[in-house]
């Protein structure tokens, strides 16, 4: 199937809506980079395809087709579910721009989104993301990725989500850093067992020589 499809792209044929169509879902992910951007965004409006399948590259690549063949209704509320199959390779700047759109994400959807991406939200943003479904992030707490967002976060500001996320961190935290210290000395081992040998000794002959004098 790589083979073809790359063959089909060397003769000078577009990747257009009836070549998605006849690639699908099931070969998406063995378009090369090359091939990805070869793409008309426009056809991505006639087509049906779930690249989550598909390397966070792939994800990138697509999602930024996906922008530009759906800007023209950005401002419409269908346009959360035309560019929601694509939102896995959202940079933060659009899921920050998408919370203020009341677009109540699902959990499942939130989890799956760049890792890089997600961990720039604030709970403010990802509030607005959620909406609805927020009360339902609390049962992913102790699960990556959302363990480590909340790791990020400052408690008081996860405590006014009100739904029960704990780990963040507290006013004031200072994050201490033991020092290292270097080795007492660089002597052999061995000369410093035979020193600590003979101190008893020596300290005994010094006691003796400070008696007598």
């Amino acid at each position: 199937a790589s083979a073809a499809i790359k063959r089909y792209v060397e003769l000078g044929n577009a990747l257009n809506a009836t070549a998605l169509n006849a690639i699908g879902t099931r070969y998406l992910c063995l378009l090369n980079a090359t091939e990805l951007e070869a793409i008309d965004p426009q056809s991505l409006r006639l087509v049906s395809l779930d690249p989550s399948a598909c390397s966070q590259e792939t994800k990138n690549i697509l999602y930024q087709k996906a922008k530009k063949a759906f800007s023209d209704q950005h401002h419409s509320p269908a346009y959360y579910e035309l560019i929601l199959p694509y939102l896995e390779g959202a940079p933060a700047v659009d899921l920050k721009a998408l919370s203020k759109d009341n677009v109540n994400m699902n959990v499942s959807t939130f989890v799956a989104l760049r890792r890089d991406s997600l961990m720039l939200l604030t709970p403010r943003e990802v509030q607005g993301l959620l909406g609805l479904n927020l009360p339902e992030l609390a049962q992913w707490q102790d699960r990556a990725p959302v363990r480590d967002w909340v790791l990020q976060q400052k408690q008081s500001e996860l405590d006014k989500l009100h739904i029960g996320l704990t780990g963040g961190t507290q006013e004031g935290y200072i994050n201490l850093v033991t020092p290292k210290f270097p080795a007492p000395s660089s002597a052999p081992v061995g000369a410093v067992a035979m020193a600590l040998h003979l101190l008893p000794a020596l300290l005994l002959s010094f006691l003796l020589v400070s008696s007598f004098s």
